[in-house]
């Protein structure tokens, strides 16, 4: 290149520089910093941040981030959400101006990721530009539809009698190792073909056990529309708060496109704990059993966020299943009667039951759906009823017959078609029944065309059974997904095939049924 050449360069670029300088105007950005005055477990105090907001975030040095909680005069208490062992007493902390927020979007479909939206199963970072806060208000009232469609969880004794429509809040309580997370994670499974996209939320749950449940969501193919949001026992307290809200932020996304969502929180005792615990550190009032008073707040402003949206607004749902655990069966504890006054009903799990082997352990006395009924399909109404009534009046005869009480005709016969119906409501784990497949056993078990199946060959019946259900003509498989009553031809039609599936199974005397009965 020529030197004139390579001069007339360096002018061109000198210039440009020249006038870009003289465009520009420096702009002073005023920041607001402020000093750590103490750090203790999961918890900072920090001055010199007179502007502010309740819940903001404040960032620390080592990208660690805090929400400001408490709001005094001279100082705040800041819940920190990460590793907090490099900060100390004195270092700078800086207002970011807004609130906590979370990464949202159908790219988080099949992930496992942490409330920060960090990924949790090696498959790299969330790429997503949507964010939505954490906290948000829930849809109002005038914007909320009624509650019309179910949710089929493919159990029997849930869809049956305890049934749950979409956007709805169920309950589920037991004492510890009752099976509560079996019946969210079956009811998560049963999804996949009914177009519903879930969201499974692990609140300070063991490692092990959240990959356990992981490792069977994946094996059954239903992570494929599922997020997974994870805080684990050894987490900050910070975190554990945080995770349902986040992940309920998650679920909304997908409601507000018009979807149908199912969101599980697992557990909301460990929530409650973790709020606690916090909120002593940070000196706030203890009450009963040493909840900070707002104990309610936190949940109800949680779970009034799951509903059902009007046509106009896309027509989404967001079903909730929180799982809360009880103590020593004790479900007029403080949390527990919390959530069952804010809930649309409960699913109660009783030990006694699953040390019997009645699983899944469902006490259908003392599990109730206030919603549910509206939304169940007319042919579970059409049986439901009955079961239930048959079912308690086996329940409450049940314990006489301990006593060696010698029981009249009416009242064997009570006792023995109460317990085909403990018997058929029994289920395996992961193995969620089909609509066509409930719906033909249950209209068999209601017209009592088990009574005279051995309780011994009782499994291999309804395996029958649910083979038989190919016999049934079209038509009438089609009109079990409508919302009106099967007629009397075709609940002829039904029992038929029913009584020719069942055929094998019947004793030739009254002898066997006697000792089967025995």
């Amino acid at each position: 290149m020529e030197p004139e050449s390579l001069k007339d360069v360096f002018d061109n670029a000198f210039n440009e520089i020249s006038q870009v300088r003289e465009s520009s105007t420096p702009k002073l950005t005023p920041r607001e910093v402020g000093t750590i005055m103490t750090v203790s477990t999961d918890i900072a105090t920090v001055s010199g941040l007179p502007g502010v907001g309740y819940e903001e975030l404040v960032k620390f040095p080592g990208e660690v981030f805090g929400i400001a909680f408490n709001l005094d005069e001279k100082e705040i208490g800041v819940v920190l959400l990460g590793e907090y062992s490099h900060l100390h007493a004195g270092d700078e902390v800086e207002r970011t101006g807004g609130v906590m927020d979370v990464v949202v979007g159908d790219e988080l479909l099949g992930r496992v990721i942490d409330p920060l939206g960090r990924p949790l199963d090696g498959k790299g970072p969330v790429v997503s530009g949507k964010r939505l806060p954490i906290e948000r208000p829930s849809a109002h009232i005038m914007d909320r539809a009624p509650v019309k469609v179910p949710l089929q969880t493919g159990i029997k004794v849930i869809d049956a009698l305890i049934p749950i429509g979409r956007g709805q809040r169920e309950l589920i309580l037991g004492d510890r190792q009752t099976g509560k997370t079996a019946i969210a994670i079956d009811t998560i499974l049963n999804q996949r073909d009914y177009n519903v996209l879930c969201v499974y939320c692990a609140i300070g749950q063991r490692a092990s056990a959240v990959a356990k449940t992981v490792a069977t969501l994946r094996e059954k193919g239903a992570m494929e529309y599922t997020v997974v949001v994870v805080t684990e026992g050894n987490d900050p307290s910070g975190l554990t708060y945080i995770a349902p809200y986040a992940a309920t932020s998650i679920a909304e996304y997908f409601m507000e496109s018009g979807r149908d969502v199912l969101i599980v929180y697992d557990d909301l005792t460990n929530h409650a704990r973790a709020y606690r615990e916090l909120s002593l550190l940070l000196r706030r009032p203890p009450g009963r059993e040493a909840y900070p008073g707002d104990i309610f707040y936190i949940h109800s402003r949680l779970l009034e966020r799951a509903t059902h949206l009007l046509k106009e607004l896309g027509g989404g749902s967001l079903t909730a299943l929180p799982i809360i655990e009880t103590e020593a069966q004790n479900i007029s504890a403080y949390i527990p009667t919390n959530l069952i006054s804010i809930t649309d009903g409960q699913i109660y799990l009783s030990p006694s039951l699953f040390e019997l082997g009645v699983l899944p352990a469902v006490d259908v006395g003392k599990s109730v759906s206030r919603v549910g009924g509206k939304a169940q399909l007319a042919v579970y109404r059409g049986v439901a009823g009955d079961l239930k009534l048959a079912y308690s009046q086996f329940e409450e005869l049940e314990a006489f017959t301990r006593f060696g009480a010698r029981l009249d005709e009416n009242t064997h016969k009570i006792i023995e078609h109460g317990r085909r119906i403990r018997d058929i409501l029994n289920q395996p784990e992961f193995s969620p029944v089909p609509v066509p497949e409930q719906i033909f056993i249950l209209l068999a078990l209601d017209a009592k065309l088990f009574d005279s199946v051995p309780l011994a060959r009782m499994a291999e019946a309804e395996h029958s059974l649910r083979e038989a259900v190919k016999d049934i003509p079209t038509e009438v498989r089609e009109r079990f997904n409508a919302d009106a009553e099967l007629s009397d031809k075709d609940r002829e039609t039904i029992l038929k095939i029913a009584r020719r599936a069942l055929e094998s199974f019947r004793p030739e005397s009254k002898t066997e049924v006697k000792s089967a009965g025995k």
